[in-house]
């Protein structure tokens, strides 16, 4: 379940037909913020729809047989792996079904419908929302002959989000420098599972930290114990893009041969993290996008002397909610 570093490039080789190639910003005010030595951060808020999402959705629509292509796909998202998905299969021509919890963003559900998805909602009450959206994905996909895909837990999703970290790593050795520390946010795993991977293969002296929302940490549970845990259901967080209860099973197989370590952050770290990033970035980041940088200057590592990379995964959010939050902060 793990792939290997030439699955890694070779998936990048395709899919950076299809992607931008995201920045590399350094910033004098997040070294003076943070006390690094150097400070890059990466906006995957600059990708095409938004976020990373689109690297593992283009590549994993391209392993498709032509006639699981002509029938189509399904996959359940709350909003960034839908428009990913939804992106890539409009530029190849593939159809899309995406089933969306009832409450998640309108912005993005408006979005992915407006790459041509056919958007389905649920009603999940006091359920997991994932789980509820899950079961309906899997109904839809039966019922209709259509390939099931999964947001994160899939290793060819896990190996085309692996082209965020090989591109920095392209991007550090043009400046001549490498990363000593890696702050990348989690929700399933699939990005921090591609990007960890190749990390792991290519700059093994990194350290690499997964983010996540108080709550929802179920990656950081998972690796203090050696298993998949779940958290407890009743948590609540404005990163609506990392309330996965649980790692899958490819991105924490692929994170734990890395060498991960775990951090939680709250969602006044993660409000304050965006008005910075608008305010010394003029970057637009949505609250799950934005977990990273606030790792980095909650305090709660120790970053002084050292070159830090921060990943910013994703900028889909309404301005009504992102001057909500950024003025809460």
């Amino acid at each position: 379940m793990i792939p290997s570093l030439e699955h890694l490039q070779r998936a990048y080789a395709v899919t950076r037909e299809a992607t931008q190639v995201t920045p590399l910003l350094e910033s004098a005010a997040l070294v003076k913020a943070s006390g690094a030595a150097r400070l890059f951060v990466k906006p995957e808020s600059l990708q095409w729809a938004g976020s990373f999402k689109a690297r593992g959705a283009y590549w994993r629509l391209r392993q498709l047989s032509p006639e699981e292509a002509k029938r189509g796909v399904v996959a359940y998202s709350s909003g960034n792996f839908a428009q990913g998905l939804a992106a890539a299969g409009e530029a190849l021509r593939i159809p899309v079904t995406i089933v969306m919890p009832v409450d998640a963003p309108a912005a993005k559900r408006e979005a992915t419908a407006g790459y041509g998805a056919r958007v389905v909602l649920t009603e999940h009450g006091e359920r997991a929302r994932e789980e509820v959206a899950a079961e309906k994905a899997r109904s839809i996909a039966a019922d209709e002959n259509l390939t099931l895909l999964h947001p994160f837990d899939d290793v060819e999703i896990v190996a085309g989000q692996a082209g965020a970290g090989i591109e920095a790593l392209d991007q550090l050795e043009a400046k001549d420098t490498t990363a000593d520390i890696l702050l990348c946010p989690v929700g399933g795993g699939g990005l921090i599972g591609g990007v960890a991977l190749a990390f792991h293969y290519l700059s093994p002296g990194t350290r690499i930290v997964a983010v996540e929302p108080e709550g929802f940490d179920g990656m950081g549970r998972s690796l203090a114990h050696g298993a998949i845990e779940a958290t407890p259901m009743g948590a609540s967080t404005i990163c609506d893009g990392l309330m996965a209860r649980r790692p899958g099973e490819a991105p924490f197989e692929a994170v734990r041969a890395s060498r991960v370590e775990g951090l939680s952050v709250s969602d006044a770290e993660v409000r304050a993290a965006m008005k910075l990033a608008f305010e010394k970035l003029k970057l637009v980041l949505e609250p799950s996008g934005a977990a990273s940088l606030a790792a980095l200057l909650c305090g709660r590592m120790e970053v002084a002397g050292k070159s830090v990379l921060v990943i910013c995964s994703g900028g889909n959010v309404s301005l009504s909610d992102f001057m909500r939050h950024v003025g809460d902060a």
